[in-house]
């Protein structure tokens, strides 16, 4: 704020309330006094009245001046108060039913309004200082030249230093530089005093008087990952086992059953027939068992999509036309062409619309498949009339099936194209009606 200044040339606002104060009683006076001294009296009482009209005019125009210019100096001082941040001196006086002192009251409102602001401010700033300095994640604030602004306690614990020894030093020299460059999108491997592991990296910028600063947050995955990891591989674990039990057990005890055949002396005369039936069982065990590692391969093994721009009406043509067993509706949405791998896509709608028919042939119910534009993705549905969901938990559990002939890696296969092209897929029970429906969202 520019410093006040006093033009000499002017009269002030109190120079200007006097003289107009004078101005309008000085007629009122000189007719007084000309009345006073034209008139016959005599001198005593002229001198008299004369220094009583005088007094009571300089009485007034001081009580005119006092009642003009004290509350605008009240007022000024509060206001003073107030920018300085002294929220607890009020003016007397405030009332309603009076031009002044409804100016009072509004100038003590807005200072006990200003003094809970202040009140909430801090106490939210303590709970802000708090939640930082308890969090297990690392924060840091740069300002524009990336010299560090703000460090929390985990921050301290990382970087290895005391907020007073790091304050003022560069993102470069404190090796967070890396960090303010790289995409967020994957975890990243780094090496800190404080620790080392997979970080994963959230980046904003928000405004500090009027400047452009930076703010980093760093999340250690490590055990994070780990825990997924031990997770991920006790199911695979358990999957597996179940599987190779399933068919190891029966090659067992068939192949038991055909070692104490072959033992009899003499064979019995059906022998051969009864050993053929019992490695053509193992041969089936055998077989099954290879196809359920060949499944297994397939989900573990999906190469990066080779992205092209696709026709999404063309390819969901493709899609319908393959399935033989139930006349699949279209429902077609807008034009749409997307920019993913066409095979992948294919074979994972395929993997839904064949599901979806398994489900409407055991209600002899209807399939539909469609798409809409949606934002910045398509959403690609496949509906059907089917029973439902009835255990959503396992929906993507790889190699988890109810069917008799189920390998359990269609959904978890089609999910996986879907994130592998930056979408998902999402399967839910229907709203107000019977079935399932399956989302498959991918970027325009």
């Amino acid at each position: 704020m520019a410093p006040k200044t006093k033009d000499p040339h002017r009269f002030s606002y109190e120079g200007k309330i006097t003289w107009l104060t004078v101005a309008a009683a000085l007629p009122a006076i000189f007719v007084a006094l000309a009345l006073l001294w034209l008139g016959d009296y005599s001198a005593k009482v002229q001198w008299t009245l004369t220094i009583l009209i005088v007094g009571c005019f300089a009485v007034f125009i001081f009580s005119t001046r006092e009642h003009t210019i004290r509350p605008l100096q009240t007022m000024s001082n509060l206001l003073a108060a107030l920018r300085e941040g002294d929220y607890s001196i009020r003016a007397r006086g405030a009332r309603a039913g009076n031009a002044l002192g409804e100016v009072l009251f509004e100038i003590n409102s807005l200072g006990e309004t200003l003094r809970l602001q202040r009140l909430g401010a801090f106490e939210a700033t303590a709970l802000l200082r708090t939640i930082m300095s308890e969090i297990d994640v690392a924060v840091f604030t740069f300002d524009p030249r990336r010299h560090l602004r703000l460090v929390n306690r985990a921050g301290e614990t990382l970087l290895g230093q005391s907020m007073d020894k790091l304050l003022g030093k560069t993102a470069s020299e404190l090796s967070l530089d890396t960090c303010l460059e790289v995409s967020e999108d994957e975890p990243l491997t780094l090496n800190f005093p404080g620790g080392s592991g997979r970080w994963g990296i959230r980046r904003s910028t928000f405004r500090e008087e009027g400047l452009p600063h930076e703010l980093l947050v760093l999340t250690d995955l490590s055990r994070t990952l780990r825990e997924e990891e031990r997770r991920a591989w006790q199911r695979l674990v358990r999957v597996l086992g179940h599987e190779m039990n399933n068919s190891l057990a029966p090659i067992k005890s068939l192949a038991a059953s055909l070692e104490s055949l072959l033992r009899r002396d003499p064979l019995p005369p059906d022998w051969k027939d009864d050993a053929g039936a019992g490695l053509n069982s193992i041969a089936s065990r055998a077989d099954s068992l290879s196809r359920f590692l060949q499944a297994y391969t397939r989900l573990t093994k999906l190469p990066p999509p080779q992205k092209q721009d696709v026709d999404l009406a063309s390819l969901v043509q493709r899609v319908v036309d393959l399935e033989p067993r139930l006349k699949v509706q279209i429902e077609s949405g807008p034009k749409t062409v997307i920019r993913a791998d066409s095979a992948q896509i294919e074979q994972a709608l395929i993997n839904l619309v064949h599901n979806a028919v398994d489900a409407a042939l055991e209600t002899q119910g209807n399939v539909a498949i469609g798409w809409r534009e949606k934002e910045a993705c398509v959403e690609i549905f496949v509906q059907d009339d089917g029973p439902g969901i009835m255990n959503p938990a396992n929906l993507f559990v790889p190699f988890f099936t109810t069917k008799p002939d189920g390998s359990g890696i269609g959904l978890p296969l089609s999910r996986q194209i879907a994130e592998a092209h930056g979408g998902s897929l999402v399967l839910t029970n229907r709203e107000g009606d019977q079935g399932v429906q399956a989302l498959l969202r991918l970027p325009r």
